[in-house]
Formats: structure tokens, C-alpha cells, sequence
């Protein structure tokens, strides 16, 4: 694979896309690729003139949004279209990150790609803008829906569980919300699958909204028991995990109450399956907590 660039930095899938990689992708950030200064991404692009361009780079601050909405969708909606109007003119492929949280969580089983969108924030409607902005700027652009995505660095909810078992015996999480885990790893090698499709077949008749994220389900709460169950086995501490609703813990954003995605029009169009979240945070767990600097704060 050659001549793809990836934005994102040092954020959590940029960085496992740059690992499994390597030499084949070049990884951009700020400052040198900054959402917030549009020069920047004129001039990385042209500077690179990519054949691909996989776009992780995001406003991710969910609760932050509600106060900066202009922010956010200056990072996920304009942009995303600057790069994809590049793409469009220079006959490059894109894939675009987004989020299930570009619908509401009311329907009461699993999203298909097709659902109507409903997002219930700031973070969802700027990252809901960003996919129309691709895709009527791009219309080829693999857009791929993630969700609960974490890794063994940086700041997801995997890390924040740990840290707060050491300072606390008792922790409070939410158990009326349900989802499907992802790890960073399993989605950067989804998206490179993809990648390759396109560069080796074109992105005629594989562009659209794709679902992409681990297999399998659960609540927050029951994420929370398993990786205290996991990091357990390396001695650390298994604090006493209290079940609590929603209306328990307010947040600045409404949360989608069952954000599960179904990720079936992937497999159909790629062959591209994620594992099962369990092995996946296992290894992850195993990872963290035999080097324990890493989930310091």
C-alpha cells in the first residue's frame, strides 16, 4: 500500500492504522494538519497528493461540543469536505471515520446503514454533517460508523475504569446504555482492508456508509465488570461496580440509550468481520496492566 495518508496524529485509531502499517502510510496531525487552520489541510494534501486519504481526525469531546458546537463542526463537517473535495479533484480515495452516534438509540435493535439518523447532540449532529458533507462532495467515500472505540492509550473508558479502581473501592456506571466495544487495533485493520480494496479495485460502486465495530454487544456497566474481571488476573484492584440509569449521572450530551450497529453490509462488501469485543479488551487489559505506567493519568 502506498501513497495513503492518514490524519489523526497521535489519536487512538491514526496511531494503530501508523503501527500495523508502518512505512506503507504516512500518519499527519496537528499542528501541521489542523482542522482549526484550513491552510494546513490544503497544504498536507498537496504537499502529499495522496491516492488515499483515511480521515480520523475528529472532535471527540462529546460533553465539550454542547458548549462549542461551532468548533465541532468546523473539525467534523467542514473539514472532512475540504478533504473530500480534494479527493473528488484529484481522483483520490477516501475513507471517513463517523460515529453511531449520529442516531438516537430509540429504535431497539441494532442500526443498519439505511435507519434514519436522529443524533440527540452537538457531537453527533457536527459528525452527521460531516458524513452529507462527504458524501455530496465525494460521493465515491467509504464512510465507516464506529463505536466505543479504545485502545491502551490516550483517553476512552477503558483507561478512565482503571485509573478510577485505583483511587476508589466503589464506582458508579451506568448499566441502561448498550453498545459494541471496538478496539483500535481490530478497527485500524478493518480500515486497512478496506484501503486496500479500494487502491487495488477503485472506489467505483464500494462507496457509501458502512457499520464497522466490534462483535458481539453490552452496557457500560457490563464492560466496566469485565475489564475489572480482566485486570484482576494481573492483581489489580476489583473495586465493587454499583448499576445506575442514565438520570443517575447527567452529562452536558444525551447519551444514545442502544447505539448497537449492525455491521453485516461490511462483511457483505468487503469481508471484513471485527472480532468479538471480549479477546479483544482481554488482550488490551493484559496490555495495560502489565506495564502499568499506562494507565496512569
Amino acid at each position: 500500500m502506498s501513497a495513503v495518508l492518514v490524519t489523526g496524529g497521535t489519536g487512538q485509531l491514526a496511531s494503530a492504522i501508523g503501527r500495523q502499517a508502518g512505512g506503507a502510510v504516512r500518519v499527519v496531525g496537528r499542528p501541521d494538519f489542523d482542522f482549526d487552520r484550513p491552510e494546513t489541510i490544503d497544504a498536507v494534501l498537496t504537499q502529499f497528493r495522496p491516492r488515499l486519504v483515511i480521515n480520523t481526525a475528529a472532535w471527540t469531546a462529546v460533553d465539550a461540543a454542547e458548549a462549542h458546537e461551532v468548533e465541532a463542526f468546523r473539525a467534523n463537517a467542514e473539514g472532512p469536505r475540504r478533504i473530500a473535495a480534494y479527493c473528488l479533484a484529484n481522483a483520490a480515495g477516501l475513507i471517513h471515520i463517523s460515529t453511531d452516534y449520529v442516531f438516537d438509540g430509540s429504535k431497539g435493535a441494532p442500526y443498519v446503514e439505511t435507519d434514519p439518523t436522529s443524533p440527540a447532540g452537538a457531537y453527533g449532529r457536527s459528525k452527521l454533517a460531516g458524513e452529507q458533507a462527504v458524501q455530496e462532495t465525494c460521493p465515491d467515500a467509504v464512510i465507516l460508523r464506529t463505536a466505543w472505540v479504545y485502545a491502551e492509550q490516550g483517553r476512552n473508558f477503558v483507561l478512565t475504569m482503571l485509573n478510577a479502581a485505583r483511587r476508589t473501592g466503589t464506582l458508579r456506571v451506568v448499566a441502561d446504555q448498550r453498545g459494541c466495544p471496538t478496539h483500535a487495533d481490530d478497527l485500524a485493520e478493518a480500515v486497512l482492508g478496506v484501503a486496500e480494496a479500494l487502491l487495488a479495485r477503485g472506489a467505483s460502486g464500494l462507496g457509501g456508509i458502512y457499520h464497522a465495530c466490534g462483535s458481539g454487544e453490552t452496557t457500560w456497566f457490563d464492560f466496566a465488570r469485565t475489564i475489572f474481571d480482566e485486570a484482576a488476573r494481573h492483581g489489580w484492584p476489583q473495586p465493587v461496580v454499583q448499576p445506575i440509569a442514565t438520570a443517575d449521572w447527567p452529562t452536558p450530551a444525551k447519551r444514545p440509550a442502544d447505539s448497537r450497529l449492525d455491521c453485516g453490509k461490511l462483511a457483505r462488501a468487503f469481508g471484513i468481520q471485527l472480532p468479538d469485543w471480549r479477546p479483544s479488551l482481554s488482550r488490551a487489559v493484559t496490555a495495560i496492566c502489565t506495564v502499568p505506567a499506562q494507565a496512569a493519568v
